[in-house]
């Protein structure tokens, strides 16, 4: 239960209280404010003192809660929660009485409530029931909530797997909780609020027929209180109607009107079978809470602070997929260069249900997904093209589930299911293609830039004594610089002023041709923002999430440029535009890519050119002539 060594003991009881804490608040809709002190007693001893601002726990739950082991389990609820065992804040009384003898404190107030209540009590560890030491009224400032003391034997460490970084991970996956640590030497570490916005609440569903087991069917069709097969798939799974329900036990040939509790070995196969046949909705998702691509580039950024990073790859929320009946959904972030380290392995970073992963990493499926990557082809160092990858980058994976099927009961490593390894592959492909197109825009750009640089600087000085020896007028030099550049150079920007995000888009013709191509913005955010303004208007795609701009026959050696402004969106949610290019030879353009056809948008098509226009544009699509003075030829000389 994740206190088999005095580190982790002290970790776990930090874990528990903060989940209960998180919980209780948002199933309150109130935004958590939470406060951990842990203070040494003596060589090997600790008090953990944990308070919130939650609703508070009535009088008569306090000792059930705390002093009772599987109380209020939520391991049959099919919705995700961070527990789902029951045995967490009830487990560290008993840790605690176990090692040091001490009973547990809670002081908890209700809302309304004109005092709180100041509970002692211990846990009878053969009866499984809490025994009261003493319970008496008392002045409490907070309108609200609930605090923990405890006193328990363990370990005090910093690193990797500490305190701090739980309760690091637990504020960038949490962003709408502040969450504050005084450590045993008084040093007071806050992480602030990110969002105001708490995460949606989440509703109990029947299980999803894709993925149950062969036993939990046999199991459900034994407890049913459905007297025929047809309404027992209706009532006790999600997403089945009538019309499928009737289609699954065709084809699997079993009688509509069997009685469930009737149900044979082999007609329980069958129905699987039919079940991996029949079209069935994908599992709602209303039962999932995942933290969005915007909160957790918001939680990265608030909580590396004055680490800076280069980039952040816009992060990637998966859709819901179901294992065992259950649906879940994966979440991955990349952050890259800056301040990091370059020398070491990556930083991984692991959440299962908003909660921090710090132990078992090894056996972690997130961990074997990452291992399985070749990351050479992201931009990242990785030794014969599997393992954990180096460079300065940090992963994170958050896996949201009604059931998250974890390897132990100390919740720190989810197990190798073949399907949740396959969505994690795929979320952490599509932000390393992200990344990837990142550092190939920057690399192609800063090496184009020294070569544009020596030319703008080499050729004016030739030119000048050129024509000073000849006694000729200092020519204008674009034509040639088109000529040895050759690209469209790309510059973009993104400033925030005003709630405003402003967007300009530069788009220069360095080449000796006219160039016909179009500009594709993909919007971080989508749905989340409003244009104010537009020069020119886009066409806009995906609901307002792709906006398109066909430039027809940019002059060669001209510049145009595209103007944008968005609200609705927080100021570090939007920080560095995507941007591709159809309609022209990606090789030729510096600052935009190709659009990919396998990302998580809409194939743009580019409509044909109408044969005369194309006519046209093949005539004045020849090399542009420059005389000495830069001034284009006609067709005559």
């Amino acid at each position: 239960m994740g206190f088999d060594s005095a580190t982790r003991a002290l970790i776990t009881a930090v874990k528990e209280a903060v989940d209960n804490s998180l919980d209780a608040c948002e199933e309150a809709g109130i935004l958590p404010d939470i406060s951990i002190e842990v203070q040494k007693l003596n060589q090997n001893d600790f008090q953990i003192i944990a308070e919130d601002n939650g609703p508070g726990i009535v009088k008569k739950q306090i000792p059930h809660v705390f002093g009772r082991l599987l109380y209020g389990s939520r391991f049959h609820a099919i919705r995700q929660a961070r527990g789902q065992q029951g045995i967490g804040i009830s487990a560290v009384v008993m840790y605690g009485q176990l090692t040091t003898g001490k009973p547990a404190k809670i002081i908890s107030k209700t809302r309304g409530a004109d005092v709180a209540l100041e509970v002692e009590l211990m846990l009878n560890t053969k009866k499984n029931r809490p025994e009261t030491l003493s319970e008496d009224f008392k002045i409490w400032e907070k309108e609200h909530g609930t605090r923990f003391e405890v006193q328990l034997r363990g370990k005090y460490v910093a690193g990797k797997q500490s305190i701090i970084e739980y309760l690091k991970g637990t504020a960038i996956v949490n962003p709408h909780a502040r969450i504050s640590l005084i450590a045993p030497d008084g040093t007071n570490t806050v992480f602030e609020r990110a969002s105001d916005n708490l995460p949606p609440q989440t509703r109990e569903i029947m299980p999803h027929p894709e993925g149950i087991e062969l036993g939990e069917l046999l199991n459900m069709a034994k407890e049913t209180e459905s007297t025929r097969m047809s309404s027992f798939l209706v009532n006790d799974f999600s997403r089945i109607s009538n019309r499928v329900a009737r289609e699954i036990l065709e084809s699997a040939e079993v009688p509509q009107g069997l009685a469930p509790k009737k149900l044979s070995l082999e007609q329980a196969k069958s129905i699987l079978e039919s079940v991996s046949k029949v079209k069935i909705m994908a599992p709602e998702t209303d039962c999932l809470s995942p933290i969005g691509p915007p909160l957790i580039k918001k939680g990265l950024k608030n909580v590396l602070g004055d680490l800076k990073a280069a980039f952040y790859a816009p992060p990637v929320t998966r859709e819901p997929k179901v294992y065992a009946g259950n649906p879940f959904i994966v979440e991955v972030g990349i952050v890259y260069g800056g301040e990091l380290s370059r020398d070491d392995s990556v930083q991984i970073l692991r959440f299962g249900n908003r909660v921090p992963l710090l132990y078992q990493q090894g056996a972690c499926v997130i961990t074997k997904a990452i291992e399985s990557i070749d990351w050479r082809r992201y931009g990242l160092e990785q030794r014969g093209g599997k393992g954990i990858p180096y460079g300065p980058a940090i992963i994170l994976v958050h896996v949201a589930s009604t059931k998250i099927p974890f390897t132990s009961e100390s919740k720190e490593a989810i197990a190798n299911i073949d399907i949740i390894q396959q969505e994690i592959e795929l979320a952490l492909k599509a932000c390393g293609r992200r990344l990837k197109t990142h550092l190939n825009k920057a690399e192609r750009k800063v090496k184009n830039k020294v070569k544009f640089d020596i030319v703008q600087e080499i050729l004016p000085k030739i030119a000048e004594k050129s024509a000073k020896i000849l006694g000729r007028p200092i020519p204008k030099l674009n034509g040639t610089i088109t000529k040895i550049m050759n690209i469209v150079w790309i510059d973009d920007s993104v400033e925030f002023e005003k709630s405003r995000h402003k967007i300009s888009i530069n788009i220069y013709n360095y080449t000796p041709k006219q160039r016909n191509l179009e500009i594709i913005l993909l919007l971080q955010n989508n749905g989340a923002h409003e244009i104010v303004r537009a020069d020119p208007e886009p066409g806009i795609q995906k609901e307002g999430a792709v906006l398109t701009w066909k430039l027809k026959r940019l002059p060669s050696a001209e510049m145009t440029q595209i103007n944008l402004e968005i609200k609705g969106l927080d100021k570090d949610s939007y920080d560095e535009n995507d941007l591709y290019v159809s309609g022209i030879d990606p090789i030729h353009v510096i600052g935009a890519e190709a659009l990919p056809g396998d990302w998580d948008i809409e194939k743009l098509v580019v409509t044909e050119t109408p044969p005369e226009e194309k006519e046209a544009a093949e005539e004045e699509d020849e090399e542009a002539d420059y005389d000495e003075e830069g001034e284009v030829l006609s067709d005559d000389g």
